[in-house]
């Protein structure tokens, strides 16, 4: 139970939401030597960042990807314990009946083996190739060679140029911007369009050039990695450090000004700043002309089976496009604590509109026979989470770094007001709770020991 007097008198800085950008401001004003008080309408932490448990099963509601590459899971106070359990190198491309490899430059300045298409699973039956009129064979979703190595020395320059420089570049849409760039329309539409929608859940490939570039410089420099034991490891992670009744949950705020927060149930609590740490809607509800972006919604069905299927432990990209999944892995062979023991979770992803529910299992279980080559008869089906609201939209012209001080003593924070992914989170984090130190005039801005530009 929340004592809004004590609160009113004690604490300098009450952050409204306690999904990763207000848990994690949190961890930066309080290791900076300020109080700060969390207030979450929702019974648990982490917002978005959720994990459903059933029979020994951890489901994540919407199955961001994270990346070894992404500086903010290592700067950020309360995530030193933090464990990242990486796909296979690259990822595996499904076309034509038939799996590629695509892998990460070897290194940032050299493209020398880094991206290979081969024929996948060996012991898995494999599917006759199929020929165009003239008989030759189909190129696989990388292109030719010559294909090939363009892409290849492409990704590896891209993972040499700074983040700061890619942020300078024209802002276009991503798909004009690759196309400008001479890589084949096969290569573009079989390997960067589903890899993109991955990391951005935009298969459309609207979203700015500049996110666009950020994105395949983290997994050009980096892995793509799950956080063990679910998605709501990292925000308990962040909770679980912060000084003891700094976080309360189940508190709905209904008014932010520059000096306090009105409560549903708790009356008025004072404070010297406010931090609104909401979603994008939340937020625009609270600050009537917030920027209210668009957003790519993201449905995400979880099954399990006694027969794993292979690949194990990759990232699944369909490069045909022949379903509504996007992609889809064998969770529990990336993160074996999130099924039971005999038992594995495959969980798929499906971007945009999907189906009506009564034919999305049907239409899912399809197209992932396609792609494991196997039967999914037998897979029960543990969980679909839909959230229309997913991810935020970034199109051209899209501000990186929108503003986090709108007043002296109202900031705002969350991935929409950066990248719309966890590193953009955790970074927007850090950008308010430094223009906080600032204002407040802390004896201690341990914030301006760290570069604010980092990779999205």
């Amino acid at each position: 139970m929340l004592e809004p007097a004590r609160l009113a008198q004690d604490v300098d800085v009450v952050i409204v939401g306690a999904g990763v950008a207000g848990l994690a401001a949190a961890q930066h004003l309080t290791r900076a030597g300020l109080t700060a008080t969390v207030l979450e309408a929702a019974q648990n932490v982490g917002g978005r960042m959720s994990t459903e448990k059933v029979d020994g099963f951890r489901l994540d509601r919407t199955g961001r990807l994270l990346s070894t590459a992404y500086p903010e899971l290592r700067i950020t106070p309360g995530l030193n314990t933090l464990t990242l359990r990486p796909f296979s190198p690259g990822v595996l491309l499904h076309s034509d009946g038939l799996h590629h490899r695509a892998a990460a430059p070897a290194t940032p300045r050299s493209a020398r083996g880094a991206l290979t298409a081969a024929r996948a699973l060996a012991s898995a039956p494999r599917l006759p190739r199929p020929r165009p009129p003239g008989g030759a064979p189909r190129p696989g979703p990388l292109g030719g060679p010559m294909d090939q190595t363009r892409l290849s020395t492409a990704l590896a320059r891209l993972a040499a140029v700074p983040p700061a420089r890619l942020l300078a570049r024209p802002d276009l849409p991503a798909a004009q911007a690759l196309a400008a760039r001479g890589l084949p329309p096969r290569t573009v539409d079989g390997f960067l369009r589903p890899l993109l929608a991955a990391l951005l859940c935009d298969p459309a490939l609207q979203t700015s050039s500049r996110c666009a570039d950020l994105a395949l410089h983290s997994f050009a420099t980096g892995r793509l990695c799950l956080p063990e034991g679910g998605a709501d490891t990292l925000p308990e992670l962040l909770a679980a450090s912060l000084p003891p009744g700094t976080v309360h949950t189940g508190v709905q705020v209904r008014t932010v000004s520059t000096t306090s927060v009105t409560t549903r149930d708790h009356g008025e609590l004072t404070c010297r700043a406010v931090l609104l740490a909401t979603g994008a809607r939340a937020a625009a509800e609270l600050l009537p002309g917030l920027h209210l972006p668009a957003f790519h919604p993201v449905t995400v069905l979880h099954h399990t089976t006694d027969e794993p299927p292979l690949p194990e432990g990759a990232l699944l990209l369909d490069a045909d496009r022949s379903g509504p999944v996007a992609h889809t892995a064998v969770i529990s062979q990336v993160d074996a604590t999130r099924a039971p023991a005999g038992r594995a979770l495959i969980s798929s992803t499906v971007l945009g509109t999907p189906p009506a529910a009564a034919h999305l299992d049907a239409a899912v279980r399809a197209q992932l026979a396609r792609l494991y080559r196997t039967s999914t008869s037998r897979w029960e089906l543990l969980a679909v989470h839909h959230d229309p609201e997913a991810v935020p939209a970034m199109p051209p012209p899209h501000d990186l770094r929108r503003p986090v001080r709108l007043l002296a003593g109202l900031y705002v924070c969350g991935d929409h007001r950066d990248t719309s992914t966890v590193q953009g989170a955790l970074h927007s984090a850090r950008r308010a709770a430094h223009a906080v130190l600032m204002d407040l005039g802390s004896s201690r801005p341990a914030l301006l020991e760290e570069p604010l530009e980092s990779a999205a």
